[in-house]
C-alpha cells in the first residue's frame, strides 16, 4: 500500500503570497508543500503594475496603516532582491482644477516620512517646462513633484520566493490542482494532481480562488470577496528618460506610466469590478480606450488602441468592504486562522498586495506557529536575500559590469536582461561559457537553451508562455514562429 507523502504545511497558491508564506515557513524548519493549479505567478501576481510602492492615493481613503506597512518594507524588498527591484523616481503633474497643491504636498510630506525612509530619495517640487520629464507633456502642465518608490519584476519576485523555499526544502507543484481536502485523523488529506498528500495544516493562500478553495473543502463560509479588474496596456516608448508618471483624472483615478523593458512604456491601471471567470482575464475594450485617452490628457504623442503592443489585466482579491467605487475598496489583508477546537488548522488569506507580501508571510506563519512547532517571531526573510540577490543594492551597477565583461558575445540589451533577472546566480548560469555556441540553441533576441534548460531545471518552466512572459519579458519581442521555436524545443527537453 503507497502511503500518503507527509507534510507539515500545505500552501494552497503560488502567487506572491502563497510563495511568500511556503519560503517563511521552510526557513522555520517546516516541511512544506506548495501546490498551484497553473504556471507560479499565472495570475494576479504577473499582472500588477510592477511596483513596489505605499499607495500614495490609498491616503486619502485614511489607509494610513496599510501606507505605513508599505512604505516600510520598500526598502526591506530592495535590499534582499536588489537585482529585480529597484528605485525609481515618480512625476506627479499637478493637474488645475483638481487635487490642489497644498494638498499633493502635504500628502508626499506624509508618505515620505511616515515609513521610515533611508536610502530612497526625498520629494522634490519641479518646475516641468525646465525639467526632463516636462517634455514629453502637454504645455499646459507646468508645475509638479517627484517622489520616490520601487519597481519590481513581479513574476520574478514569486519565483525567486519558490526557488528560495525549495532551496530550504519545500516541494513545489505546480500544474497540480487542488480537487478536494478534508481534515481526518487530526490533519488534513489533500487530493492533488492524481495523488493524495497529508499535511498537519494548510494554508489558503489562492488570492481570487480563496473562496473557491474553501468550496473545494466543502467549508461553509459567508463571506464575500470584492474582485476588481485592474488592467494595463503597453506600446512603444513614449518619451526618453528614466522618471515615471503619476496622473490624476477628473473622475477623481489615477494611472501610472512608467518606462518598461528599455522600449516600451506600461500604462495603467483601471478598477473595474469582475464578475467573469479567473482563468482567462483580460482588458475591455472600454478599459483599453480608457487609459489612452487618460494619456493623450498628458503626452503630446498620442496614442489609439492600434498603438498597443500588449494588454494584460489581473483581478485583484479585496475584501468587500462595502465601498461604492471599486477604487476605494480596502487593498489590506486579512489573514485568519481556524479556532483550535475544528482540529487540523486552516489558515485563509483574505486581500493583501505585492508591496507587504513578505509582511503578510511572516504574520501567517507567526499564526501557524502557534498550533505547530515551528520557530516564533522570526522575521528572518527581512534581512536574508533571495536567490541572486546576495549583494548590496548599491552594488548592482558592478554585478551588471561584470556580466558584460565575463559574456561579451551577449549584446548591450541581453547583459543587462540577465543581470537583472538573476543577479549573481548570472555566473552559475553560463558558468565558463566563451561564445554564444557555447549556450546551445539560440532563440533570437539573447535567448539560449542553456538560459531555457536552467529556467525548466530550477524555476519549474513548462512552456514557452512561462518563459516568454513570467520569467522574462521576450514574448514582447518573439515572433510567433520564434515562439513556437521554443515551444517545440521545450516539448522535446520535457518528454525527455
Amino acid at each position: 500500500m503507497t502511503t500518503s507523502p507527509f507534510y507539515d504545511v500545505a500552501v494552497i497558491g503560488g502567487g506572491i503570497n502563497g510563495c511568500g508564506i511556503a519560503r517563511d515557513a521552510a526557513g522555520r524548519g517546516a516541511k512544506v508543500l506548495l501546490l498551484e493549479a497553473g504556471d507560479l505567478a499565472q495570475g494576479t501576481s504577473s499582472a500588477s503594475s510592477k511596483l513596489i510602492h505605499g499607495g500614495l492615493r490609498y491616503l486619502e481613503h485614511y489607509e494610513f496603516g496599510l501606507v505605513r506597512e508599505s512604505l516600510s518594507e520598500r526598502e526591506r524588498l530592495w535590499a534582499i532582491a536588489p537585482h529585480i527591484i529597484w528605485p525609481m523616481r515618480f512625476v506627479l503633474p499637478y493637474v488645475h482644477g483638481l487635487r490642489p497643491r497644498w494638498l499633493l504636498r502635504a500628502g508626499l510630506f506624509l508618505y515620505d516620512h511616515i515609513g521610515g525612509r533611508k536610502e530612497l530619495r526625498a520629494t522634490e517640487t519641479v518646475v516641468l517646462d525646465r525639467h526632463a520629464a516636462g517634455a514629453p507633456l502637454q504645455s499646459e502642465f507646468t508645475k509638479g513633484f517627484v517622489y520616490s518608490d520601487c519597481w519590481a519584476d513581479d513574476a520574478r519576485l514569486v519565483v525567486l520566493n519558490a526557488r528560495d523555499a525549495a532551496n530550504r526544502g519545500a516541494d513545489i507543484r505546480t500544474r497540480c490542482a487542488v480537487t478536494g481536502f478534508r481534515r481526518e485523523g487530526g490533519e488534513w488529506h489533500i487530493e492533488a494532481g492524481g495523488e493524495t498528500f497529508r499535511a498537519r495544516a494548510v494554508v489558503n493562500a489562492a488570492g481570487p480562488g480563496v473562496l473557491e478553495v474553501l468550496e473545494a473543502g466543502h467549508i461553509p463560509d459567508g463571506r464575500k470577496m470584492r474582485l476588481v479588474r485592474g488592467s494595463h496596456i503597453v506600446t512603444a516608448r513614449l518619451f526618453d528618460h528614466d522618471f515615471a508618471y503619476f496622473f490624476q483624472l477628473p473622475d477623481g483615478r489615477i494611472f501610472f506610466a512608467i518606462p518598461y523593458e528599455e522600449d516600451f512604456t506600461l500604462i495603467g491601471t483601471t478598477d473595474a469590478d469582475h464578475h467573469g471567470p479567473l482563468d482567462h482575464v483580460a482588458a475591455s475594450a472600454e478599459e483599453i480606450a480608457y487609459l489612452c485617452d487618460g494619456a493623450n490628457r498628458f503626452f503630446q504623442q498620442q496614442i489609439t488602441p492600434e498603438d498597443i503592443v500588449w494588454s494584460y489585466a489581473g483581478v485583484r482579491p479585496l475584501i468587500d468592504d462595502g465601498s461604492g467605487k471599486p477604487e476605494a475598496a480596502t487593498r489590506g489583508y486579512r489573514i485568519e486562522l481556524s479556532d483550535e477546537s475544528e482540529g487540523a488548522p486552516l489558515l485563509n488569506v483574505f486581500g493583501g498586495k505585492l508591496t507587504v507580501y513578505r509582511h503578510l508571510a511572516q504574520e501567517a506563519v507567526d499564526r501557524l506557529a502557534t498550533r505547530l512547532p515551528l520557530t516564533p517571531n522570526s522575521g528572518w526573510t527581512a534581512d536574508t536575500a533571495l536567490p541572486g540577490g546576495e549583494f548590496h543594492f548599491a552594488g548592482f551597477p558592478a554585478v551588471a559590469e561584470m556580466v558584460a565583461e565575463r559574456y561579451p558575445f551577449f549584446d548591450a540589451r541581453t547583459a543587462r536582461r540577465l543581470a537583472h533577472a538573476y543577479g549573481s546566480d548570472v555566473f552559475a548560469i553560463f558558468g565558463d561559457a566563451s561564445s554564444l555556441g557555447d549556450c546551445g540553441e539560440d532563440f533570437g533576441h539573447g535567448l539560449t537553451a542553456r538560459e531555457a534548460d536552467h529556467l525548466v531545471a530550477n524555476e519549474w518552466a513548462r512552456t514557452a508562455d512561462d518563459i516568454l512572459w513570467r520569467r522574462t519579458k521576450l514574448g514582447l519581442r518573439f515572433s510567433p514562429a520564434e515562439a513556437q521555436a521554443l515551444e517545440n524545443y521545450l516539448n522535446e527537453r520535457i518528454a525527455a
